[in-house]
């Protein structure tokens, strides 16, 4: 049976969401945190952490097609400075967390804004805009901040103690660190949540997947964000800069894409997913030798003995092997996208020049 619980609250795991459910579970109040999970966001990894040192119970919440779904349509209040729809992300999750409170028997939400604290999302307006297009504007509190914004009916009825929340606004970050201080806090989270939208080589790796696929699915959203990432023309080709980047890449592989690996050296996973058909065997020997030239002992080994290393190549249900000398200076001009993209992109696109 699914437990109970007073209040649903967004938790990205930075500390103002932290201290907005610890602010609530003060008044004896029990309360869940939802830990959004997309392309762009979400540790869900770390909610036994967050149970063990915070005291907070949460589950992972997998939005990655809606959220896409969202990016792909246009979010109706725009982009940010790179490719972040902060306000469209902050009413996609209240609106789903909506969807949820019958599950769980809550009666209110809960979300860690501090008004004035962030250029975009947390103005004024936009937190009322917020409000009115989640649907929540009588079941939404912002603990944070709520002393100087208009009581909620959860604090009217006296579910809540008014005078037990905050009235925080603006940049600084003082409240929040004495309150983490009085909690006994041994860890400082980050204020963000991680959001690579908001990061320039993220938003231009996003970018110049927009321009070759435009209707990206949540797999190719997170398969951009891994190790190296370089483009000749539509030919996309990932390779891991770590053996974590190797089994983050390695878990996103699809029946059509090419999969090269070295076969006896240690060296990057790559793979190389086709955008428009399959791959011609020069390409891929190009980006083999690309690849290569990114593991040490095979490169050293070349360079010695002027002899190739092999590589393997799987596609689909073909096995083949392939002679490469590594090096960086191929035949086929790859290169990594450069922030510039964005805002070429954004301004093509979506008339925005910015």
């Amino acid at each position: 049976m699914t437990k109970k619980y007073d209040a649903l609250a967004l938790l990205s795991g930075g500390l103002d969401s932290i201290l907005a459910v610890r602010t609530i579970m003060d008044q004896g109040l029990k309360v869940l945190g939802l830990h959004f999970v997309t392309p762009f966001f979400g540790k869900p990894e770390l909610i036994p952490f967050w149970k063990e040192h915070y005291g907070i119970e949460a589950v992972a919440v997998d939005i990655q097609q809606k959220y896409v779904d969202m990016m792909l349509n246009g979010p109706s209040q725009g982009f940010g400075k790179w490719l972040n729809p902060c306000i469209d992300c902050k009413i996609t999750m209240l609106s789903h967390a909506l969807s949820l409170l019958p599950e769980y028997e809550a009666k209110f939400l809960v979300s860690g804004e501090v008004v004035g604290q962030r250029p975009m999302s947390q103005r004024a307006d936009a937190l009322n805009l917020i409000t009115k297009r989640a649907h929540v504007r009588d079941l939404l509190l912002r603990p944070l901040s709520a002393k100087g914004l208009i009581p909620t009916p959860m604090e009217k009825s006296g579910l809540v103690d008014r005078e037990r929340l905050h009235d925080w606004h603006g940049r600084g970050r003082k409240p929040q660190y004495a309150l983490a201080e009085h909690y006994g806090f041994t860890e400082i989270p980050t204020p963000a949540g991680g959001c690579c939208l908001t990061e320039a080589e993220g938003a231009a790796r996003f970018v110049q997947l927009l321009i070759h696929r435009p209707r990206p699915t949540p797999c190719d959203f997170r398969l951009v964000r891994f190790g190296r990432q370089y483009w000749f023309g539509q030919h996309w080709l990932t390779f891991g800069r770590t053996a974590e980047n190797n089994a983050q890449i390695e878990q996103c592989i699809e029946p059509a894409d090419y999969v090269l690996k070295l076969n006896d050296f240690p060296g990057p996973l790559a793979l190389c997913r086709p955008l428009a058909g399959d791959w011609d065997a020069t390409i891929i020997k190009d980006a083999a030798a690309l690849v290569a030239s990114y593991a040490t002992k095979a490169r050293k080994h070349s360079e010695t003995t002027g002899e190739p290393v092999m590589v393997t190549v799987n596609h689909g249900n073909e096995v083949d092997e392939i002679e490469i000398m590594p090096t960086r200076q191929t035949t086929f001009l790859w290169a990594d996208p450069k922030p510039e993209i964005v805002k070429e992109w954004k301004k093509e696109q979506l008339g925005i020049d910015g």
